[in-house]
């Protein structure tokens, strides 16, 4: 270049044509039309993005006339200048090298005219995407239609290029101009009507699959033979598979966008490194300076020494190479910042590609969810099929048993895959054998036929906690984050009221505990000396209870156990501690639940000593267990006020509820919900109180009350009541049945009814042992 103001201008148009070329392929294919045709209004504006996105770097150089453009262009050629013309005496030795360079590798280089950052491997993968996005927008069966399918729509056309406003209009230069941009303008809308008529014409293929979909139910409810229901059996389990291979898709494009993310990230630091290594050249040639600097201040500060020592040449080569270091400097401060704005691009690639990964890791989600229901439903027509074994011919009863077996194994099958995507398994959902706390997450029921009505079980909760986790659980988690000393509010019991996600749960219970037991210092380890110095006299019943304790919990599953000493300890403590209640059957699954979620066994003592002595009224665990009869006929009370239609239907079959309640509000639901539900009950339960009992236990009975009046044999409603609790998958509907739709609920009303109770129940009592003085009296008046 002829001067600095055009070496600067050349390199920034090189740079910004470079990404411009770059953008460009990734946008469209190799040797596309649109390359062609594409509106320089588009291209302009891609280039005052690229000038806005680096003028922290590099200031816009203006044109240089007397090197660009038509004046220049209107001069004179130059003359042709020799080869020594051209050479630098800066540098001689570095000159001479790149002249031997040139000379031997002109042919080489000739046919390696290649970019240094190489794009296509990126280029190929977003044409891939593109590709697959748009085959799968148009071959959707399910009746879905993502939502990112308008704002592609949308960014395509703004990306366009024409000038939508009067001002940009007003630039062009004659009438013609405006002409052609008006056509422009009318071409784009004309595509999007386009795109509106093919979004219509998807919404009439998602409306045809649903037709499709109820079609194939009905036929399936119509069917008059089993052959016929098998068939569509099938039917579904191909669907189950294909669905499969488009998640072992999604999961191989994923594994490729991590790789790529991967050579991302390394050039990324090699860049780094580079810079790096700049910058330390950079302060070794500022430390000569400024040490030169100094030299000449010290020399020039006393003229008779200098003119004895310093001779007016070797005072001349001092500057001339001064001048040369702060050449130097600015040659590498100006590569500095054109590196600095090649690493602004390639962070927004890397961004790019990590929301990209995001997107598929959610869509992966959704398909996972919707595997789930399929395999669901597939599951209860196998278990109605199981129910109708005894009427089905032997070659088709040996088909369905082969079918459940087959079932029933595909969890084996399942943990093998997830394992190879661990990181979406963390991220979303995970699907092992056991869950955060180490309960089972497939029930492990004895009885044959229950099995595979555990594994749907399964299925429905995984399903839920998938669809959930975006729309729901991640907002929630957000608000949770938020949130840095507690303090009691409304909003604060409404978070708790949702549920505490696992990773806050334990402090948030601490709190809850501290603020309504004040810890003696060193109390619970003299209560531990206590009971190793004397045995209590409930220490017999505590052992036999210790191997009932949670049993589908890995770590209360095997005497052997972490936590089984632990939970011996905290039972025993607690006997020493309240002698009045001593030990009662049911505080070891409180204490057990308690030391899952605090884990420090001190911890969960005082959890439980909050529980027993101020959420529970007095009396609760008692010999006679009085205040919770009391409990079991204020719930008949409420039962019979929310639910009138269910109460006369249990009445009209005799059925006492407190068989199937009583236990609920003695252990507050342990081993009757799963483990997901149990621990947002009790989030409520240790911040509101014992109400909290009442509404879930009412709206247990809400979530089943269809299936409950459905049946008409008292047997069978004891055999339902028996397992109902372990059938209820979605805990946000039964949250909102419980905090919701069973307002109002005041404490006061729970009060009253409750004093009420006690006075008829210990007149009861009291009556009772009347008749029993009298019957004794008697039998001891009429002799052996």
């Amino acid at each position: 270049a002829i001067s600095k103001q055009a070496m600067m201008y050349w390199l920034q148009q090189l740079q910004m044509r470079r990404w411009e070329f770059c953008n460009t392929k990734s946008r469209f294919p190799v040797g596309s039309s649109q390359l062609v045709n594409e509106p320089l209004a588009g291209r302009t504006s891609r280039c005052r993005m690229y000038v806005v996105d680096n003028e922290d770097f590099l200031p816009l150089v203006k044109t240089p006339t007397e090197a660009v453009g038509l004046k220049a262009a209107s001069l004179p050629a130059p003359q042709t200048s020799t080869a020594l013309q051209n050479i630098s005496l800066k540098h001689p030795w570095t000159e001479i090298q790149n002249t031997v360079y040139n000379i031997c590798g002109s042919r080489q280089l000739w046919g390696n005219n290649e970019n240094v950052f190489s794009f296509d491997e990126f280029q190929e993968h977003l044409v891939n995407l593109d590709e697959e996005q748009e085959a799968e927008e148009g071959t959707l069966e399910d009746g879905r239609i993502e939502p990112r399918l308008n704002w592609i729509r949308k960014a395509r056309w703004r990306s366009s290029g024409f000038p939508g406003s009067h001002e940009e209009l007003s630039r062009e230069r004659n009438p013609m101009d405006k002409v052609s941009v008006l056509q422009q303008q009318i071409l784009t809308l004309t595509e999007e009507v386009k795109s509106q008529k093919e979004l219509v014409k998807l919404l009439h293929k998602a409306l045809e699959a649903a037709q499709q979909e109820k079609r194939v139910s009905s036929m399936y409810l119509t069917a008059a033979e089993d052959k016929d229901r098998l068939e569509l059996v099938r039917h579904k389990v191909r669907q189950i598979a294909d669905l499969t291979s488009r998640l072992e898709a999604l999961e191989q494009e994923k594994k490729e966008l991590e790789q790529i993310l991967t050579l991302r990230d390394s050039h990324i630091q090699e860049l780094k490194e580079h810079v790096q290594l700049l910058m330390e050249k950079n302060h070794a040639k500022q430390e000569v300076i400024m040490a030169l600097t100094e030299q000449m201040a010290r020399e020039l500060s006393d003229p008779l020494q200098e003119d004895n020592t310093v001779t007016a040449e070797t005072l001349y080569k001092q500057q001339e190479e001064i001048e040369h270091l702060k050449d130097d400097i600015d040659a590498y401060k100006t590569q500095n910042q054109f590196l600095n704005s090649e690493i602004h691009q390639v962070t927004r690639l890397w961004t790019s590609v990590a929301e990209n990964e995001k997107a598929l890791l959610m869509k992966c989600a959704c398909l996972q969810a919707r595997n789930c229901q399929m395999e669901s439903k597939y599951l209860t027509v196998l278990r109605k099929l199981q129910e109708a074994l005894p009427g089905l011919p032997s070659s088709y009863a040996e088909l369905v048993k082969n079918l459940i077996q087959e079932s029933l194994q595909w969890d084996v099958k399942e943990e093998a895959e997830e394992a190879l995507s661990f990181e979406l398994t963390t991220a979303l959902c995970s699907s092992s054998e056991y869950d955060e706390y180490g309960f089972m997450t497939v029930p492990d029921y004895e009885i044959e036929d229950w099995k595979l009505l555990a594994k749907i079980q399964a299925l429905e909760i995984k399903s839920n906690k998938l669809r959930s986790q975006e729309i729901v659980e991640k907002p929630l988690r957000d608000r949770w984050n938020s949130i840095g000393e507690l303090n009691p509010s409304a909003e604060l019991k409404s978070l708790i009221r949702s549920g505490i996600p696992v990773e806050h749960r334990q402090r948030v219970w601490r709190w809850i505990v501290s603020r309504h037991c004040s810890r003696l210092p060193d109390h619970y380890q003299r209560l531990l000396q206590q009971s190793r110095s004397t045995e209590h006299p409930a220490c017999r019943q505590i052992e036999l209870d210790l191997p009932r304790t949670l049993t589908n919990n890995k770590h209360f599953s095997s005497p052997t156990s972490q936590l089984i000493p632990k939970l011996r300890r905290v039972l025993l403590a607690f006997s020493w501690h309240n002698p009045a209640i001593g030990y009662c059957q049911g505080l070891n699954r409180l204490a057990a639940v308690a030391l899952l979620v605090l884990e420090d066994e001190e911890s969960a003592f005082w959890c439980l000593v909050h529980i027993v002595e101020n959420l529970m009224p007095a009396d609760y665990y008692s010999d006679t267990l009085i205040t919770s009869q009391v409990d079991q006929r204020v719930f008949k009370d409420f039962l019979s006020e929310k639910l009138p239609r269910l109460m006369a239907h249990f009445e009209q079959y005799q059925i006492d509820v407190s068989l199937i309640t009583f236990n609920w509000f003695l252990v507050a639901f342990v081993d009757s919900l799963v483990s997901d539900i149990l621990l947002r009950v009790w989030d409520a339960f240790l911040y509101e109180g014992t109400k909290v009992i009442f509404r879930y236990a009412l709206a247990i009975f809400k979530y089943n009350e269809e299936e409950i009046l459905r049946i008409h044999d008292s047997v069978e409603i004891y055999q339902y009541l028996r397992f109902f609790t372990r059938m209820i998958m979605d805990g946000r509907k039964l949250m909102n049945i419980a905090f919701n739709d069973l307002n109002p609920f005041p404490m006061k009303l729970l009060r009253n009814r409750r004093s009420m109770h006690r006075e008829e129940l210990e007149a009861e009592l009291c009556e009772l042992e009347q008749i029993k003085a009298a019957y004794v009296k008697e039998r001891a008046e009429q002799g052996p």
